[in-house]
């Protein structure tokens, strides 16, 4: 039995239900960017080499973490719409499945990253004492690839499940735990012997743990969302394949973001190791920025699922409204303070001169569209809820593939910072531009409240697809109807 309102964000104000639990995320959220920030801030102290062998490793970690983002969308989509439609049990089927899956994805994946550590970054540019750098950091980091999914994925889903200050405080508890070891394990202390790099990526690995424990317990026993019992193969190949429709989706359009920056890093790379230094310690600060956002826009995606399984429409409607109006408003307001205190704000991240002057020239010009990429984010959350994920899946890859990259490359071609960082203003704006039209019209689409939800047309770029393939395209691209009845 439940002891929790599963369902909460089916009622009530929208306007005051997010503003709710953006403020109950918001610590959570603070916590998340204290992560990168405190590794930035402690491994900068070792140097520039050990700073630039963080800004390598960022496209790969961002990779992982991307594909697992993308496995967590679909168990929490899906169970989302099973709690907003009343169907508890099957909300719990899913999220013990979706665990399972996830934690074996994660085992292969911490093999294949462990034997291909030195040729991957080889690849992205590193070399002599900062790929050796890189190596030491990402060898550990990967025996943390099971605890890092499971711990985020526990979170995704007790925001699913309505709780998000309980979420939010897990976040704060796994951050805690990180800054406390970040300098035991980097600097050393005591019978705790100085590991450099290596001591950050051993830091991440423990707080996760911590949490990981912690978040599944309370699943199990305070939402009662998953069951230690034998599940007969045909329910879990069933629920299995709830998930991965709405997961491939979303994990491919996830992917492009980390393609995106292992490419761009390629790119920057061709400017020296300050340039990849300083955009990595910008792009952390950069973070900061979308802080309350960023929190507002945690429990969207369950929110939009809720209503979408109990079929009210209304509500998706006047949530897109709100939602995006805010985080344009707000994002313009940082804009402007980081392009006034972007000298300041620098000489935290590093005592490098060049480093900083870089950094300055970064934070002068990117934040202008933060505005713009947030719409486009939560634009993709709208799709993905209303049982859409392959488009959001196209909007990433019209950002990255269609406008960041080309541009990017000719920044190169011209061989101006200026024009690397302008590039990324012009495909956040454009982006952000397309993925507010189209979320617009969709949610305007939308049946009226209690109405049958509606049935898409396979996505066109099935044609192009294998015939096994071509069918598994057409399925996703509907919405599970059937289920709603089970």
């Amino acid at each position: 039995m439940l002891k929790k309102d599963n369902a909460a964000y089916t009622r009530g104000s929208i306007e005051g239900t997010m503003l709710k639990t953006g403020f109950a995320m918001l610590a959570g959220t603070l916590a998340m960017s204290g992560y990168n920030i405190a590794d930035t801030y402690f491994v900068g102290q070792l140097g520039k080499s050990p700073l630039a062998a963080m800004g390598f490793t960022f496209p790969v970690i961002m990779l992982i973490g991307c594909l697992f983002h993308g496995l967590a969308s679909g168990v929490m989509t899906t169970s989302a719409q099973a709690l907003g439609g009343g169907r508890k049990s099957k909300a719990a089927k899913l999220v013990t499945s979706g665990v399972l899956l996830i934690f074996a994805i994660s085992l292969v994946l911490a093999l294949l990253g462990m034997s291909t550590t030195g040729w991957i970054f080889e690849k992205f540019g590193a070399t002599g004492e900062t790929l050796e750098q890189v190596k030491g950091y990402m060898n550990i980091w990967y025996f943390g690839c099971a605890t890092a999914s499971l711990s985020m994925t526990g979170n995704d889903l007790l925001i699913a499940a309505g709780d998000s200050k309980v979420a939010s405080g897990m976040m704060i508890v796994g951050m805690i735990i990180n800054v406390f070891f970040d300098p035991l394990f980097i600097f050393g202390w005591g019978p705790v012997p100085a590991m450099g790099i290596r001591g950050a990526a051993l830091a991440t690995i423990g707080s996760q743990l911590v949490a990981t424990i912690a978040v599944l317990t309370i699943l199990y026993r305070r939402h009662g969302l998953l069951r230690f019992e034998r599940i007969p193969w045909k329910r879990l190949k069933s629920s299995w394949k709830l998930i991965i429709r709405f997961a491939v989706p979303a994990a491919i359009g996830m992917l492009m973001m980390p393609i995106g920056s292992a490419i761009i890093t390629r790119i920057t790379a061709a400017f020296g190791d300050t340039a990849v230094a300083a955009t990595a310690a910008a792009g952390r600060l950069e973070m900061v920025a979308f802080i309350f956002p960023m929190a507002l826009g945690i429990p969207l995606l369950s929110m939009v699922g809720q209503n979408y399984g109990a079929r009210l429409y209304s509500r998706i409607r006047v949530c897109r409204r709100f939602s995006m109006r805010f985080a344009f408003l707000f994002l313009l307001a940082m804009a402007v303070i980081y392009f006034f205190t972007a000298p300041v704000l620098v000489r935290f991240f590093s005592p490098d001169r060049d480093v900083q002057k870089i950094m300055t020239l970064c934070m002068y010009i990117i934040p202008w569209g933060f505005g713009m990429i947030e719409i486009h984010r939560y634009s993709g959350f709208f799709f993905t809820g209303c049982g859409r994920p392959a488009v959001a899946a196209w909007l990433n890859a019209l950002r990255i593939l269609g406008l960041m990259i080309p541009l990017s490359l000719l920044a190169l071609y011209l061989h101006s910072l200026e024009a690397l960082f302008a590039a990324r203003l012009i495909a956040d704006v454009l982006a952000g531009g397309i993925g507010f039209w189209l979320a617009r019209r969709m949610t305007r689409q939308l049946p009226e409240d209690g109405m049958p939800p509606p049935v898409y047309a396979p996505v066109s770029w099935s044609r192009f697809l294998p015939n096994r393939l071509q069918a598994f395209a057409a399925a996703q691209a509907h919405v599970d109807s059937a289920s709603d009845t089970q």
